[in-house]
């Protein structure tokens, strides 16, 4: 009887390991920028570390950079050790760094997927990877039609005996609904769509991941979780850094592009969904399509009424004063593009019917956070005097995605003492102390799912262009009024942000 309870115990174990992918070779255009460097390279490195990767396992590194395969994996190797305090195992990398090779090239050009192709053979040939591709994407989007043609054109799409070829494409998905569906459309000319994993990082937190086990695992929340008890949703992304360096890049995009149009409307999605009928990549898009679907339109004339441009002036995060976002490097004197956005939007469904979506993300917040705070309508009646309950707020149950990953529950509780005064208090859980396991870096869990052929945690391809068309209206307004609300470093965002929810008798929170 012990023997058959250990070996339940031995196989229960077994199912919730991840499986080990089977050999192929990763292929990275762009390598030389910091996406694979700062967080691609360590993610493979922890899943080598972790047993996780195959022995038969490659990479291959491909920019317009002159460097040898030596030279790469010391750049590499540099930086991991600059991440991780030198902490870097000499046996994990001199295994892991054995497969990982360097290759410049011009990625418009037909003679670098010639030599790709044969480097590809000889992968093959000497370390087992069997002829399967992942092609991952971290270039310019700009190129992206180009590689993919070239890819498709040289037949590396192509899968042949029992062998895989897949493609991940980095954000943006496009700069607005036309161009989302252009680049679909010349995606899947060469690859079908269900070789095409578009990532985004958002999706393997583990803190997003737990919007879904807390609300289909629980019995208690799920029953809640609708216009009958929700006053309304918050979500919030807020960061404490400017531009920086990215000044180029944010005078291009702007939060709307950069922030909400992918993470954001994935953490919608996730917190307004229905119950999938399994935990597969179809299943789960398919309710978050529906999501997408069911949002109001905005109208293009009455925006304001739903939206707020802001942008960072000068101010004070962190008792030191911080430029202005006009002042940043490469940054327009004159620029209206916004480092702030606020939104108001509804799910007309049967379950959200008429609950506002309050949405903001910014820059030079007074804080880092991440989060999604359900708000529940207040108790109809309290049996307790005015006086004793002057302290009692509605209940509110946030998802921490960072930088304290958790869960906060507010409830009503009794103020110890000989009276009976009813204050609000927080139940929380944080995941540091509750479990023994460090959370995996959510490149970690996407590149093995990724490698697994596993796309639930990939973005398809009406995903991707119904977050596009929600949100275009307000892009086009804001293109031709070049109007931006200012507000001062430091603080959470323009009066008019407020405004959006204090015409409906709210306010936002204050993580």
């Amino acid at each position: 009887m012990a023997d058959t309870r250990v070996l339940q115990n031995v196989l229960r174990d077994e199912q919730r390991l991840p499986s080990v992918p089977e050999p192929g070779v990763m292929v990275i255009f762009g390598a030389s920028g910091d996406l694979t460097s700062r967080k691609l390279v360590p993610a493979l490195y922890d899943l080598a570390a972790q047993r996780r990767l195959p022995l038969e396992f490659a990479m291959v590194g491909i920019s317009r950079t002159e460097m040898s395969h030596e030279e790469f994996r010391s750049k590499l190797r540099k930086t991991l050790e600059e991440q991780r305090s030198g902490e870097v195992s000499d046996d994990v990398w001199e295994s892991f760094s054995n497969g990982i090779f360097y290759m410049p090239g011009d990625s418009k050009k037909t003679e670098t997927y010639d030599e790709l192709k044969e480097l590809l053979k000889k992968l093959d040939s000497e370390r087992g990877t069997q002829g399967n591709r992942a092609f991952y994407l971290s270039s310019s989007p700009s190129l992206f039609p180009a590689i993919v043609q070239h890819l498709g054109e040289s037949g590396m799409n192509a899968e042949e005996n029992g062998a895989w070829s897949r493609l991940v494409v980095e954000k943006p998905f496009g700069r607005n609904l036309k161009s989302a569906e252009e680049l679909n459309a010349e995606l899947q000319r060469y690859f079908g769509e269900t070789q095409i994993y578009r990532i985004d990082h958002y999706l393997g937190k583990e803190t997003v991941q737990n919007i879904l086990a807390l609300r289909f695992s629980n019995g208690i929340f799920e029953p809640i979780w609708n216009q009958h008890f929700v006053d309304h949703v918050q979500i919030t992304v807020a960061e404490d850094i400017g531009v920086g360096t990215r000044g180029v890049f944010y005078e291009e995009a702007g939060a709307l592009r950069d922030i909400v149009q992918n993470h954001v409307m994935q953490v919608l999605c996730l917190t307004a969904m229905e119950p999938p009928v399994a935990f597969d990549a179809e299943s789960v898009r398919e309710e978050k399509v529906k999501v997408l679907k069911a949002v109001r339109p905005i109208p293009e004339d009455d925006v304001e009424s739903y939206a707020v441009r802001g942008q960072y002036e000068r101010g004070w995060v962190w008792g030191e004063e911080v430029p202005g976002y006009r002042e940043e490097e490469n940054v327009d004197p004159e620029s209206v593009r916004e480092t702030f956005v606020a939104l108001k939007l509804f799910v007309d469904n049967w379950r959200w019917a008429g609950v506002p979506f309050y949405i903001r993300a910014g820059k030079r917040m007074p804080k880092k956070a991440t989060e999604v705070a359900i708000q529940f309508h207040a108790s109809p009646h309290t049996p307790f005097a005015r006086d004793d309950t002057e302290g009692l707020e509605p209940n509110v149950l946030v998802v921490r995605v960072q930088p304290e990953e958790g869960l906060s529950l507010k409830i009503g509780a009794k103020v110890p003492g000989s009276g009976f005064e009813v204050s609000s208090v927080n139940m929380d859980l944080l995941y540091g102390t509750a479990f023994l396991e460090e959370a995996p870096d959510a490149y970690q869990r996407l590149l093995l799912d990724l490698m697994l052929g596993d796309p639930t945690l990939f973005i398809r391809a009406d995903e991707a262009e119904g977050a596009w068309k929600i949100l275009d209206p307000v892009m086009d307004r804001w293109s031709r009024k070049r109007h931006v609300s200012f507000y001062p470093a430091g603080t959470w965002g323009p009066g008019e942000a407020d405004d959006l929810l204090s015409q409906d008798g709210r306010e936002w929170r204050r993580p």
